[in-house]
C-alpha cells in the first residue's frame, strides 16, 4: 500500500470511528419509526433519503465551518448541547402525549413534500440524528485534521477522506431508515405501542443528559474559578 492510501485510510477510519459510535445508525430506528408513525412506506422512503443528505451536508458544515460559526457568534458548545438538548426533550414529551390510536398512515392526511423536507431536517435530521453531541464530535474532528500535517494533507488527502467517512456514515443511515418499518410488522399493535412509548421515554432520558452535561460544562469552569 503506498503512503498517500495508507494515510488515506488512517483519516478514512478515524473520522468514521468518531463518528458512527455516537450516531449509532441502527439506534435511530426506534426514534424514526416512532416520530414517521402517521406516515406511510412512500414517505419514510423520502424522509430517508432527505435525512441522510441533510446528515451529509450538516457533518461536513461542522467539521469543517462549524467552529468559525460558533466562534463568529461567541457560543460555546456547552450552550449548543443545553439548546439541542431542549429541543430533543420537547421532541420526545410530544411522542409521550401523542395518541397511539392515531399513529396510522391516513390517506387522506398525506403531507406533501414541502412538509416532509422540512420535517426530515427537523426534528428528524437535527436534533435527534446529528445532535449536539455529534457535532461537537465533528468540530472536533475538523480541528484535528486540519491542524497538523503537511498543506497536501490538509488540504487533500484529509477532505477526501472526511468526505468519504461522512459519505459512508450517512449511506448506513439511511439503510437503515428505509428498512425501519419492517421492524413495526413483528411488533403487532400492542407491541408497537408499547415500544414507541419506550423510545420516547428513552428520547426525553437523552434530552435530559444532553442538557445536564451543557449545564456542567457552563458551570464547572465557575467552580474551578470560585475554588481558586
Amino acid at each position: 500500500m503506498s503512503p498517500m492510501l495508507s494515510l488515506f485510510a488512517s483519516k478514512f477510519l478515524f473520522v468514521a470511528a468518531a463518528l458512527l459510535p455516537i450516531i449509532n445508525p441502527p439506534g435511530l430506528v426506534p426514534f424514526f419509526i416512532s416520530l414517521t408513525a402517521h406516515n406511510n412506506q412512500a414517505q419514510r422512503a423520502f424522509l430517508a433519503r432527505r435525512i441522510a443528505m441533510y446528515c451529509f451536508l450538516l457533518l461536513l458544515g461542522s467539521m469543517y465551518i462549524g467552529g468559525f460559526v460558533l466562534s463568529f457568534f461567541g457560543v460555546s458548545l456547552p450552550v449548543v448541547q443545553m439548546s439541542g438538548g431542549l429541543l430533543i426533550t420537547f421532541a420526545a414529551w410530544r411522542m409521550l402525549n401523542d395518541n397511539p390510536a392515531e399513529n396510522t398512515p391516513d390517506v387522506n392526511k398525506l403531507e406533501n413534500r414541502e412538509t416532509l423536507k422540512q420535517r426530515a431536517f427537523y426534528p428528524l435530521t437535527f436534533p435527534l440524528t446529528v445532535g449536539p453531541g455529534s457535532i461537537s464530535v465533528a468540530i472536533t474532528v475538523g480541528a484535528s485534521l486540519t491542524s497538523s500535517g503537511k498543506a497536501l494533507v490538509k488540504f487533500t488527502v484529509a477532505p477526501l477522506a472526511a468526505v468519504a467517512a461522512v459519505a459512508v456514515t450517512c449511506l448506513l443511515i439511511w439503510w437503515c431508515l428505509l428498512h425501519a418499518d419492517k421492524l413495526m410488522r413483528y411488533l403487532g399493535q400492542t407491541g408497537a405501542v408499547v415500544f414507541l412509548r419506550l423510545t420516547a421515554f428513552i428520547l426525553l432520558c437523552l434530552g435530559v443528559q444532553i442538557i445536564w452535561e451543557g449545564f456542567s460544562g457552563l458551570v464547572e469552569p465557575l467552580l474551578h474559578g470560585i475554588g481558586k
